[in-house]
């Protein structure tokens, strides 16, 4: 698959390779002079084709990473520390600061999410600005939160103030085909709720990390947010190790989180947020909306090339339409146009990761010595840095593609004759994320969502998977998520309740009038935020 040379915009140029050359420690952007990591882009900026030297960044070592983490721990000084003792209120101010600040970088890093994960211009946008809206949307949160507990509850003669506190030190590892829209998700809540942070971004999308360093060192108190770059094993190894880290926050693997998890002396103490894979199916039953379905299920199962966690990896299709189904998902898919991310109407973009396209090839090639055929003309045709979509059918449970999550550009297709083949399926699957279910008979789906509501976290009627509305829970059983992130309950998930109890008497009542009425503390008090 060849792809006929197109010139870069001016205003999407690499004009020349940013070097990145500080990691932010204990509030100072500290300059690194050691080894250093080349950070290529598979979009080509020649005719010829030759990957694009995007730039460098510091390739850190343990000792480097425990210096940040040590920095993070003495911010949050078990608990004593300015950050988690702060009002409120300070502490929005402080947030709404970054994403004031963050806003004036929009270019620089939209840029860089096109060229470093090849992702549309439209996309890059999009993230963000959604994430610029997801800081805003959890400032609103906290603040109704506070609202909420600033009062007095009593029961059984017992005073309590509740509210919630951190839970301490996060080390904070995004994923890199979301690399700021997923790792705010979890850097932005963790920071507000009073803990500190060690952050290490993604191998891929590292680079649009480099214009918000100045931001995170102007906007929070010393220590609070930390920085590094380097391989995940060198750095997150030590520093679990230390047993410090109150909260692994990770968007990826489950097998990575795992070996991460590994390294903690003190598991019970370890709380755990985490994203991870999924193998969400679409089922298309003989009554759907055979348009509706076929056009949620393109998008589902190709946007961002499937590099989605709640992307649509495996579509289960009745007997009865599948071959109608096929034949026109086949047409549909082979009329997506690839393209370099700025280019108009491109759906298909390069692959970030080098080896992809040798992976996907493997599930093809594994998938058709099986009995599967690429139904699509242009399916598995590859190019230099990017293998089209190819769609799988009929799928069996013994190919790799049905059993891995492709994250890719491969779509699985399985024909079924009973609706009780995909639940036994999903029953079985180690993932329980979402589903997408394509229908319109009420009694067919009724009994259908009741079951799939206890297999899954969501279940999509006649719409594809998605993360978004960010105000609806995010989350998954099994190996796809531990706790949940939408903006309200990701405040919940990095902290704790925890509350001053006072017997009813004269003498604890008075205390409690002149600790309000003094405003003496930033946890006793009813101020309610505007």
């Amino acid at each position: 698959m060849k792809k006929q040379f197109t010139e870069v915009p001016e205003a999407y140029k690499i004009t020349s390779p940013l070097h990145q050359k500080t990691y932010l420690v204990s509030g100072e952007l500290k300059e690194w002079k050691g080894e250093t990591t080349e950070v290529y882009s598979t979009i080509s900026s020649t005719k010829d084709y030759k990957p694009t030297l995007l730039g460098t960044v510091p390739n850190l070592t343990g000792e480097e990473g425990l210096e940040a983490l040590n920095s993070a721990y003495r911010a949050y000084d078990k608990g004593q520390g300015l950050w988690p003792t702060m009002r409120v209120a300070d502490r929005i101010e402080c947030m709404e600061e970054f994403a004031e600040q963050m806003k004036t970088k929009r270019d620089e890093v939209v840029k860089l999410l096109m060229w470093e994960i090849g992702k549309a211009l439209p996309d890059s946008e999009k993230e963000f600005d959604r994430t610029i809206e997801y800081i805003y949307d959890t400032i609103e949160d906290y603040k109704q939160m506070d609202r909420d507990s600033a009062k007095f509850e009593k029961n059984s003669g017992v005073h309590a103030h509740i509210r919630r506190g951190p839970l301490g030190v996060v080390l904070c590892l995004g994923p890199y085909n979301y690399p700021l829209n997923e790792t705010f998700a979890l850097l932005i809540p963790a920071l507000i709720m009073g803990n500190t942070v060690v952050f290490k971004p993604a191998k891929h999308g590292v680079l649009l990390l480099s214009p918000l360093l100045e931001a995170f060192q102007n906007s929070f108190p010393e220590g609070v947010v930390n920085v590094i770059y380097g391989r995940g094993r060198v750095l997150a190894t030590p520093i679990m190790k230390t047993g410090k880290v109150d909260v692994l926050a990770l968007i990826g693997n489950s097998k990575s989180a795992n070996a991460i998890q590994a390294n903690h002396p003190f598991k019970n103490r370890l709380r755990l947020v985490l994203g991870l894979e999924a193998k969400n199916p679409g089922i298309v039953l003989p009554d759907a909306d055979l348009d509706l379905a076929i056009d949620e299920c393109l998008s589902g199962a190709t946007s961002f090339n499937g590099q989605r966690c709640t992307a649509l990896k495996i579509l289960y299709v009745h007997e009865h339409i599948v071959d109608k189904f096929n034949k026109r998902f086949a047409k549909r898919v082979d009329a997506l146009k690839f393209g370099n991310p700025w280019e108009e109407g491109v759906k298909l973009t390069p692959l970030p990761e080098p080896g992809k396209p040798a992976y996907i090839q493997e599930l093809i090639d594994d998938a058709t010595s099986k009995g599967a055929k690429v139904i699509n003309k242009k399916g598995g045709k590859t190019s230099e840095n990017y293998i089209f979509p190819a769609v799988l059918y009929p799928v069996s449970k013994d190919m790799r593609v049905f059993q891995e999550e492709q994250f890719g550009p491969v779509t699985p297709i399985v024909s079924f004759k009973n609706i009780q083949e995909p639940l036994d399926d999903m029953a079985e699957s180690n993932y329980g994320q979402q589903v997408s279910v394509f229908g319109s008979e009420v009694k067919t789906l009724a009994p259908l969502i009741d079951t799939l509501v206890n297999l899954v976290c969501r279940v999509n009627l006649n719409s594809a998977a998605q993360r978004g509305p960010d105000v609806y829970p995010f989350t998954g059983r099994k190996d796809s998520a531990v706790a949940t992130l939408s903006v309200h309950d990701a405040l919940r998930s990095f902290s704790i309740r925890t509350f001053v109890a006072s017997k009813d008497t004269p003498y604890n009542n008075a205390i409690l009038e002149e600790l309000l009425d003094k405003k003496a503390s930033n946890f006793i008090n009813t101020d309610y935020l505007l």
